[in-house]
């Protein structure tokens, strides 16, 4: 998926931005980049060279990181594209697999590369027998989040073969490795916070479905796994596979900048997941409806949400990039009915508390200004809590679906002749030179 970029190729001195010190009158001229789509970008990289001046922008808010081919968010007008595939078309009509393929090679698959594909995963969805000892030397009661960071940084130990990130080959074979054991990882995860025996993968089953086997499956009888609930957990995978430069992404970039092997790259990316304003906001929004409790309670909370001294927020509204209806909340609120019909859950008391939550906020006229709608968090947490997974699992569903991001945002940097290690700079605000009082002489 080489493609030569507009980072690469704009002159510089042509489309330019100045810079202008009224101090001392000087003034530079700044290249701007045109991507594909989004907005203009004003290129910075010799800023501090030719002038002596660091940007400042916490959070990079408004900084780009990197150029890239795999992932458009326009967050005004709620689009998120793959490789310029809406997530809606490929939620609708495709499935995880083809989306894996899609990320790592920026096309669809014929069906020669489809099959060849699919094979290379599923052969590789067995864990090395010795990484079961990990497992046990766990705290029965570890959160599944610890446990996937620690599984994850140690297949670095297991799988020599596929740790040399400037082999194309082994780059490969470690992408391929990652999304097939992730499922196997979590579930075991699972069974042995659970305290069930671990059930192995099974080659004849699509990727969701082998992952609801793993996890729900017991060796004393035999377990059937729903159509629709197979079909909603794939959607769940398609619409977390990748989400741009978000906080996790951006660690792995950061640590793999460094020549970190794939393995521990994504295992930090797995750490930042982990945080609640990242991939634990679904199991926030469950936490806030079952505090919330009935649907004559929901105006007071409307209203402590818009005081700005209460510390309650309500979770799963509002989003860091969109500033329009989620495009992911929308496919999910669809598929949130499908698996409640199919259980036979469809009075299930928090979707209709959630229905009634999401009526009444979307009619405030205050949420309406500040356009805090519904995210793709809103309706996960209800469908997998629906599905039988305690809320403990949702960041490991998320972080399961979005390696296929990870590897392919990854992978792309490595392949990047232009990359350097990452060294974010700072506006320091602390002591200027001091000197040292010794022991004896301090007051």
């Amino acid at each position: 998926m080489a493609q030569s970029t507009s980072a690469e190729k704009a002159p510089a001195g042509k489309n330019t931005v100045t810079l202008i010190d009224n101090g001392t009158g000087r003034s530079w001229d700044l290249p701007i980049l045109e991507g594909t789509e989004g907005p203009r970008v004003i290129d910075v990289r010799r800023l501090y060279a030719d002038t002596g001046f660091f940007t400042y922008d916490p959070s990079y808010g408004a900084t780009a990181s990197c150029d890239s081919n795999i992932t458009f968010i326009d967050g005004e007008a709620g689009v998120l594209r793959h490789a310029g595939y809406s997530i809606e078309d490929l939620a609708e009509h495709s499935d995880y697999m083809e989306v894996c393929y899609l990320l790592l090679h920026g096309e669809l698959p014929n069906q020669a590369q489809r099959r060849e594909f699919e094979k290379a995963i599923t052969y590789h969805t067995m864990l090395h027998e010795q990484m079961m000892n990990f497992y046990r030397g766990f705290r029965r009661d570890s959160h599944p989040m610890a446990i996937m960071v620690g599984m994850v940084g140690a297949m670095s130990a297991f799988y020599h073969d596929s740790t040399d990130i400037s082999d194309p080959y082994q780059r490969m074979v470690a992408s391929h490795r990652l999304i097939a054991k992730m499922p196997t990882i979590a579930a075991m995860a699972y069974k042995y916070s659970i305290g069930q025996p671990f059930i192995y993968p099974r080659n004849d089953l699509s990727f969701a479905a082998n992952f609801l086997h793993m996890t729900f499956a017991v060796p004393c009888e035999d377990f059937n796994i729903r159509p629709a609930l197979a079909r909603a957990m794939d959607r769940i995978f398609i619409l977390h596979a990748d989400h741009e430069q978000n906080a996790s992404t951006s660690t792995v970039r950061i640590a793999g900048s460094s020549g970190a092997n794939p393995f521990a790259c994504i295992a930090a990316g797995i750490a930042s997941l982990w945080g609640p304003a990242h991939g634990g906001a679904n199991e926030a929004v469950l936490q806030m409806l079952q505090e919330i409790g009935s649907k004559e309670r929901i105006p007071e909370f409307i209203e402590r949400a818009k005081n700005k001294d209460d510390p309650f927020r309500l979770m799963g509204f509002g989003h860091r990039v969109y500033k329009h209806y989620d495009p992911r909340a929308a496919v999910l609120r669809k598929s949130c009915y499908e698996v409640l019909d199919d259980l036979g859950k469809r009075d299930e008391p928090l979707l209709g508390l959630a229905m009634e939550l999401e009526r009444i906020a979307l009619e405030d006229d205050y949420f309406v200004e500040k356009k805090l709608f519904p995210n793709v968090d809103f309706y996960s947490g209800i469908i997998l809590q629906a599905m039988g997974f305690p809320t403990t699992m949702f960041t490991v569903l998320f972080a399961l679906a979005r390696t296929v991001g990870w590897v392919a945002q990854w992978k792309e940097m490595v392949e990047d002749p232009h990359h350097k290690i990452s060294r974010p700079r700072q506006l320091y605000t602390g002591y200027a030179k001091r000197e040292f009082v010794p022991m004896d002489q301090r007051g």
